[in-house]
C-alpha cells in the first residue's frame, strides 16, 4: 500500500538554485527572474499520477513572481474554473483529463496570475525559439511551460544555455515527482530540475506549444 502524502503541502522554493553551468565557459546563459514554488505530483495529498503535470506545471506558474502559495488555484478550481469558462464539457471537473498550455494560459488570466504568451512549433518543425527564450529571460520573464502532442508530458523552462560549440541546453523543471523532497539537493542530484540538451528534450516529431509568463 503505497504511504499517503501530506495533505498540507510543504512547498520548496527556487529548487535551480546552486546548479552549475552546463558546460565550461558558456556562450550565453540567461534565467528566469524572480521566484516560485516547485508544485509535483501528489504535493497537495492529491494522487494526480500520471495526469496531473499540466496541472502542477500551471501551479508552478501561479506561484511566480513571488515564489508564493497565496492565490494558487487547486486542481479542482482549475477543472471548474475550465467547465465554466465553456472550455471544457459539463462534467469535465472531477475527472483525470490533462490539460496543456492553452488551457494554462487560460487560466492564468482567470485567476488573475502572471500574464501568459502562447507559442506554437507545428510539428517536425523542431525547437526553434532559442533567441525567443533568451529575449524572454533576459527582459524578466518567469518560468514557461512546454509540452505537446507526440511528446505531452508537460514541464516547466527555467533558462537556456549557448556552449562555447553552439551547443544549447534548457533549465529543466520536471513536476513528475512523487514524494516529499527533503531540500533542492535532492531535487538535483535525482535530475528533477537540471540542464539538459535540447536535442535531447524535444521529439522532432510531435508539435509543441510554449506558455511564456511575464509580469502584467
Amino acid at each position: 500500500m503505497t504511504a499517503a502524502l501530506p495533505s498540507t503541502p510543504e512547498l520548496l522554493k527556487d529548487v535551480h538554485l546552486g546548479l552549475p553551468a552546463p558546460c565550461q565557459d558558456p556562450a550565453r546563459l540567461a534565467l528566469l527572474s524572480g521566484h516560485y514554488l516547485y508544485y509535483h505530483y501528489g504535493c497537495d495529498g492529491l494522487d494526480d499520477r500520471g495526469w496531473g503535470c499540466g496541472y502542477r506545471t500551471l501551479q508552478t506558474l501561479c506561484s511566480w513572481p513571488e515564489g508564493r502559495s497565496s492565490g494558487v488555484p487547486g486542481l479542482a478550481a482549475v477543472q471548474r474554473a475550465l467547465e465554466d469558462m465553456g472550455d471544457k464539457p459539463p462534467g469535465f471537473r472531477g475527472s483525470r483529463t490533462w490539460i496543456g498550455c492553452v488551457e494554462a494560459s487560460l487560466c492564468l488570466e482567470h485567476f488573475g496570475g502572471p500574464q501568459g504568451r502562447l507559442c506554437h512549433l507545428p510539428r517536425g518543425a523542431g525547437f526553434r525559439e532559442v533567441e525567443r527564450l533568451y529575449s524572454h529571460f533576459t527582459a524578466g520573464g518567469g518560468p514557461v511551460m512546454v509540452g505537446g502532442d507526440a511528446d505531452a508530458q508537460s514541464k516547466a523552462l527555467l533558462g537556456i544555455c549557448e556552449g562555447p560549440s553552439m551547443e544549447v541546453y534548457v533549465l529543466i523543471l520536471d513536476p513528475h515527482y512523487w514524494g516529499t523532497p527533503k531540500n533542492r539537493c535532492e531535487l538535483q542530484a535525482a535530475g528533477w530540475v537540471g540542464w539538459q540538451k535540447v536535442n535531447n528534450v524535444f521529439d522532432s516529431n510531435s508539435f509543441y506549444n510554449l506558455c511564456f509568463t511575464r509580469h502584467t
